[in-house]
């Protein structure tokens, strides 16, 4: 086998190999996903949008409850808050638009709505194209790097890549490509599973003299 012959086979079988490393590591985070009931965790968003240039920086502590609950409560800038209640999925955010409040009804079946991990690791090999990219550390350990590029048309990103810790097979850096051009970071930290959450975390009460705006 000349040369190229040999480049040629060692492309496939790498890609092969990296193919079989991303679907293990990703049945192992759905094998860990469903034993979660509840999952809170500290996190920090990045977002970059290519037509401002400057990635705009947000933190807080974020609530989920599997499969249609999340609330994010943001301590920077403090007073705006995303949840999902189960019915409609609530956007607020004071810092920028005072005074307004999105609202946006969750799909009844169909999809994992606003359910951030589950996404991934609900039918994984069906719903996505993955690749193994690399082993890394962060400061929780060692964890398995792996993009995903969605099969479905109507996905809200063109790419992900996940940063999944190798103790307990659950993400802790989320990479969007997001279509509208938009990158989106977000780093979880102080992972806390199936504790009690308040109620109140999946519960958005409109402020007094707000514009709800559907969508």
């Amino acid at each position: 086998m000349g040369g190229l012959g040999w480049s040629i086979l060692l492309l496939v079988v790498g890609a092969q190999t990296d193919s079989a490393k991303a679907a293990s590591v990703l049945d192992r985070a759905s094998a860990a996903y469903k034993d979660v009931k509840m999952l809170a965790a500290d996190f920090v968003q990045i977002v970059t949008n290519p037509m401002t240039g400057a990635p705009d920086t947000s933190r807080g502590r974020l609530y989920q409850l599997p499969p249609n609950r999340l609330g994010m409560r943001f301590s920077d800038p403090r007073g705006d808050r995303i949840v999902a209640d189960g019915r409609f999925f609530w956007l607020y955010t004071p810092s920028t638009t005072p005074g307004q409040v999105i609202r946006t009804r969750i799909p009844a079946g169909g999809g994992t709505g606003p359910n951030l991990i589950g996404q991934f690791t609900d039918r994984p090999h069906e719903r996505y194209r993955s690749r193994y990219l690399r082993t890394d550390s962060l400061p929780s350990g060692v964890v398995d790097v792996v993009t995903l590029v969605p099969t479905e048309r109507d996905a809200a990103f063109s790419e992900a890549t996940l940063w999944i810790d190798r103790q307990d097979g659950l993400p802790r850096r989320i990479e969007f490509q997001e279509t509208s051009g938009q990158r989106r970071v977000l780093i979880l930290s102080k992972l806390a599973l199936n504790g009690a959450i308040p109620w109140r975390e999946f519960t958005f009460a409109i402020p007094a003299g707000a514009q709800v705006v559907d969508q």
